[in-house]
């Protein structure tokens, strides 16, 4: 026995009702995109993978001793162990854990990461700092300050910024708030085929496949990534905006992941 399928005037009643929202919601993400905050800068200096693999083995051959520095008095004076952190911060590429950080920094552990963590943020809150510490996927990022951005960004104007497509961002804002979802679910929001949009979002790493439903075909299921996390500046997935309160508030929502 088939089971029933909705009259095709609903249908196309929840297609205008989805069109109308999908516009603003990716609208939503492509202000997120734009927003959120730029890294601070990239290594200058890029070692060779085989030079790095011999200061590896000669530093595990010998007890290293930490750098001494010697730091200015004042106010927002940074103790050793703060500057070392806002050192690992400063040339990191990806948010680091807490554990990783105390690895990097020399500290006894990650709750003595996460301490030093808020003293960073009083220090540059306090000093007017353009960097901000933000917990971005499940890791701490030093970024720049929102007011900031335009001045940054004049440093990439001559680079060609590879940003997401309407059609993109469409259907990256689907699998977002329907997670864990089919094509065919996609492609019956959007109206029209998402084959090729879902493969750009997979090679880009802002979505992976999940696994398989139990439906006839088992079709695979999609989840936004990590890599979709920092991208869009959040945290955690309920960090998107509440449907209550989103452009996506007419389509149902599946679990987050």
């Amino acid at each position: 026995m088939k089971p029933p399928t909705k009259s095709p005037s609903l249908h196309a009643a929840m297609r205008r009702k989805s069109f109308a929202t999908l516009g603003r919601l990716s609208h939503l993400l492509a202000r997120a995109q734009h927003a959120g905050g730029l890294r601070v800068w990239t290594p200058p200096l890029a070692i060779p993978a085989a030079s790095l693999q011999k200061r590896r083995r000669r530093a595990s051959n010998r007890q290293t001793k930490p750098v001494g520095v010697t730091l200015s008095a004042g106010p927002d004076r940074r103790s050793d162990e703060v500057a070392r952190l806002e050192a690992a911060l400063y040339v990191a590429r990806e948010p680091l854990t807490t554990r990783r950080l105390a690895k990097l920094a020399r500290l006894t552990d990650g709750t003595r990461a996460r301490t030093l963590l808020k003293e960073l943020k009083r220090l540059h809150e306090s000093s007017g700092s353009a960097f901000r510490v933000e917990q971005i996927a499940g890791g701490f990022q030093l970024l720049t300050r929102a007011p900031f951005g335009p001045w940054v960004r004049r440093l990439f104007e001559s680079q060609p910024i590879n940003r997401l497509s309407t059609a993109a961002l469409e259907t990256l804002a689907i699998v977002a708030y329907r997670q864990p979802v089919t094509r065919a679910e996609i492609e019956s929001i959007r109206g029209v085929g998402c084959e090729e949009m879902l493969r750009q979002l997979l090679d880009r790493d802002f979505v992976s496949i999940g696994g398989r439903t139990e439906e006839i075909g088992r079709p695979n299921v999609y989840l936004t990534t990590k890599h979709f996390l920092k991208a869009f500046g959040l945290g955690r997935i309920e960090e998107l905006p509440p449907i209550a309160e989103s452009p996506c508030s007419g389509l149902p929502v599946g679990n987050s992941r």
